[in-house]
């Protein structure tokens, strides 16, 4: 997914504009900084883009997810509802905060099944988080008429799907709160950031102020700001904004040359018997991150990745098997093991994930590759990749 391959001179530009200003921070020495406010622009730009009111750039895409949570007053206690398949930082953030991760089932989709959702809804659930897995998204249509239904929070992870659509809105902007990750290796990048984008007013301004240490950020003395609540640090160096401010400009740049790509791939491996392709819900149209694809089974799956990757063909992953994406290898989290003592909402509450049955996932999981879409490639390479491609599959001992 990464913007990094093709960082030129609108990157540097922006760079050299903090850098000749010396101002590094996106808060305070007005007079110094020449009238930059990369951090600022970088919100209002995101915005623009997927089209809501209101956006807040921040230092990770965990940290929006954990300031998302705390800016829709989630805390001790209120359960969590996210998939098995994700990165870590889906039940970081949720844990951060003193809430309960409460994994439950994908489907074909390769994201939230609508239908174990409804059924892990209890009196303390609060949120559901679907994540946008590999550039495509949940069924959200079902998931936010399951949130009506029970008066829930719905919160977009859209880390690694930033371009894609959903019943024409951009993904992230569907639900009440929606996040993103800039980190090295997302579509576009900060280097490090996030950000999170909401139409509520008052999520916007809970995000602005506990992002950095709970000040209101009236006035112009930063050092006589008052503190409406608790916050802690999450800020987004200028520098990292001025970074993705040069990105998001080239994020529809970005999308076309991964739709190209993915195409390519995509045709040559429709014409492999044994081999279909996540399910896209109605009205959603992927940002061709990552080309997701099925074979009849785990061994199957498990002996093609193996042979893609002898053959050359590099970056397809094979997520049954990950430490950091997959349920199956999140031991911490299972035990839970922590350098200190876990809220006791957390350690009463949280189930004994060593005894779930997530079969319905494994089925899912277990039989999907996953091969990233790159900006580099010339169409000459992709088109050698695609021939690879067939030839290992169709050829599976």
């Amino acid at each position: 997914m990464p913007g990094f391959e093709l960082f030129g001179d609108q990157e540097r530009a922006q760079i050299q504009d903090v850098m000749d200003s010396g101002v590094l921070m996106r808060y305070g020495f007005d007079s110094m900084r020449n009238g930059h406010w990369k951090a600022v622009e970088l919100e209002r730009a995101l915005a623009k883009r997927m089209k809501v009111k209101h956006a807040q750039v921040v230092s990770s895409g965990t940290s929006a997810l954990t300031v998302a949570l705390v800016s829709a007053g989630i805390g001790a206690g209120d359960e969590v509802i996210m998939p098995t398949f994700t990165f870590v930082a889906s039940f970081e953030s949720i844990l951060a905060i003193g809430a309960v991760p409460i994994l439950v089932d994908i489907d074909d989709t390769l994201c939230l099944d609508p239908e174990a959702v409804d059924n892990a809804i209890t009196t303390k659930t609060k949120v559901v988080m679907p994540v946008h897995m590999c550039g495509s998204m949940a069924d959200l249509k079902a998931l936010k008429s399951i949130c009506d239904k029970h008066d829930l929070l719905l919160l977009e992870d859209a880390c690694q799907a930033i371009g894609g659509t959903f019943e024409g809105k951009p993904l992230g902007s569907y639900g009440d709160l929606g996040c993103f990750s800039f980190d090295y290796v997302k579509t576009i990048t900060c280097g490090e950031g996030g950000g999170i984008i909401t139409d509520n007013e008052n999520y916007k301004a809970n995000a602005d102020h506990y992002s950095d240490h709970g000040h209101d950020h009236l006035g112009k003395e930063r050092g006589a700001e008052t503190h409406p609540f608790l916050g802690y640090n999450y800020r987004v160096s200028e520098l990292n904004a001025a970074v993705g401010l040069a990105q998001i400009a080239r994020l529809d740049e970005f999308l076309a040359i991964q739709k190209k790509n993915y195409s390519i791939l995509r045709e040559a491996l429709e014409a492999i018997e044994g081999v279909t392709f996540r399910r896209v819900p109605e009205g959603g149209v992927e940002s061709y991150a990552f080309l997701n694809f099925f074979l009849p089974d785990t061994d199957t799956a498990k002996k093609a990745h193996s042979a893609l990757g002898k053959a050359g063909v590099d970056a397809c992953f094979y997520w049954y098997d990950n430490n950091w994406h997959y349920y199956r290898k999140w031991e911490h989290l299972i035990h839970k093991t922590s350098l200190g003592k876990l809220p006791q909402e957390v350690y009463d509450q949280l189930p004994d994930y060593s005894k779930s049955d997530f079969s319905k996932s494994d089925h899912w999981v277990g039989r999907n590759i996953s091969c990233l879409i790159k900006l580099g490639w010339t169409e000459d390479e992709v088109l050698e990749r695609a021939e690879k491609m067939v030839v290992v599959l169709n050829n599976l001992e």
